[in-house]
């Protein structure tokens, strides 16, 4: 008599539990303060939507909106996507992401045209702000595509902060001494390697906790920078503190292109270099054998290893490669905007740009256009400080962030990152 063959129980999962109520009920408390700003405190002025530059060949009529009836429809809008949200999660459906994607852009829309029609100058330069909002989203996308490739390899990488700042603080020495923005561009390229190789020793070799480690390296690259820009940079500003910033490049024929052409084709080149990265890291992640191994060791060390792929290995080259890319991003402060380096002046951006990894579901793409979002948050408080907003200046200055969490906090819904981030492997 043979026994009987044992049988494997699989756990299945719950569909109910895995259908999220974060998005209808983050899109109903949206909606009610929607509700309470547009009805209750609406003006009676007109804004003016500017979507050309006096600049441009092709001109744009401006576009006129009433603040209190443009309020008044979109609140109309909202109600109906929160309605849909709540009937599709009771039917155990998630949101689709293009769903948020309107409800986010009618708020932003609404909200722009409420705060002009009360304000000072009733003007909003769409153009300028979309253009000066992908400028300051620069540090954040080349940070967030650090972060997918860090977590997606399996190590979470907390240190974007550290090694943006360090590639900052480097291209402003580099480029100040040679006199090119290029070769301060590969400076902070390494300054950023040098960190990632840390965090990947630490975490990988030794098996220190991830988090940990990224928060000190974060601590010590802050303390090393300021005490060097103190005793070093501040006393030979002239020397090495005054990098030659990168040139504004704009391309024929794209660039008259109205509204987009300014925002997309009159930019500093390395502008131009996030969007080849951009692309480049989604194309690799998803159509190249080194995305595959580069997944698969995120999501299942082991079985990786029994195919011979070498998981150790492979996460510490990837960490390093991330590393060189959140350092390039940091010199965008120094190269492109600021010409400058300052003490801590990446303000919190890398911690920004892992907030968009979050948002973005660990998918490159989506990543990058959280960081857009977040950047077009920042260039926002600027724009309504400028016109004369009735907004307090004290809740524009803490607009980017509160953005952030309630994005991640709100409107992620269900997110499940790689299995495997932040749990060493131990062969």
């Amino acid at each position: 008599m043979t026994a009987a063959a044992p049988v494997i129980l699989t756990p299945t999962l719950d569909r109910a539990a895995m259908v999220s109520w974060k998005a209808p009920i983050a899109f109903a408390v949206f909606t009610v303060a929607a509700a309470v700003l547009f009805l209750g405190f609406a003006g009676d002025g007109t804004a003016e939507f500017r979507l050309s530059p006096a600049t441009d060949a092709w001109q744009i009529p401006p576009i006129f909106v009433g603040g209190r009836s443009v309020g008044q429809i979109v609140l109309a809008i909202l109600a109906i996507i929160t309605i849909v949200s709540f009937w599709l999660a009771g039917r155990k459906r998630k949101t689709p992401l293009w769903l948020a994607a309107i409800f986010i852009a009618a708020l932003l829309f609404a909200f722009l045209a409420w705060a002009a029609s009360a304000a000072q100058t009733h003007v909003i330069p769409l153009a300028g702000l979309l253009a000066g909002a992908l400028s300051l989203s620069v540090p954040l996308v080349y940070g967030s595509l650090a972060g997918v490739i860090g977590e997606r390899v399996g190590v979470v990488n907390i240190a974007i902060e550290g090694q943006l700042l360090f590639g900052a603080f480097s291209s402003a020495i580099v480029a100040s001494i040679t006199g090119s923005p290029w070769v301060g561009l590969v400076a902070a390229a390494v300054a950023g390697t040098l960190v990632g190789m840390v965090l990947a020793v630490f975490s990988i070799k030794y098996y220190v906790d991830q988090v940990i480690v990224g928060v000190v390296l974060n601590v010590l690259v802050v303390g090393l920078t300021s005490f060097l820009y103190s005793e070093l940079l501040a006393p030979n500003a002239a020397q090495l503190n005054t990098p030659p910033r990168f040139p504004t490049w704009e391309i024929p024929g794209l660039a008259q292109i109205p509204l987009i052409g300014p925002m997309l084709f009159r930019q500093t080149p390395i502008v131009y270099l996030a969007y080849v990265a951009v692309f480049l890291v989604w194309w690799g992640l998803f159509r190249t054998k080194w995305g595959l191994r580069l997944r698969s060791v995120g999501e299942h060390p082991t079985a990786a290893d029994t195919v011979g792929i070498n998981v150790n290995r492979t996460r510490f080259w990837n960490v390093s490669l991330a590393g060189a890319i959140a350092g390039a991003g940091g010199s965008f402060f120094t190269l492109g905007s600021v010409g400058a380096f300052g003490q801590e002046m990446t303000a919190g951006a890398g911690y920004i740009a892992l907030a968009a990894v979050i948002f973005g579901k660990w998918h490159p793409l989506r990543a990058a256009a959280a960081a857009l979002l977040f950047g077009f948050t920042t260039n926002l408080q600027n724009t309504l400080s400028i016109i004369g907003s009735p907004v307090p200046s004290e809740f524009m200055l803490m607009l980017p962030y509160v953005v952030t969490i309630l994005a991640v906090a709100g409107f992620v819904g269900v997110s499940r990152g790689p299995a495997a981030a932040g749990l060493p492997y131990i062969k």
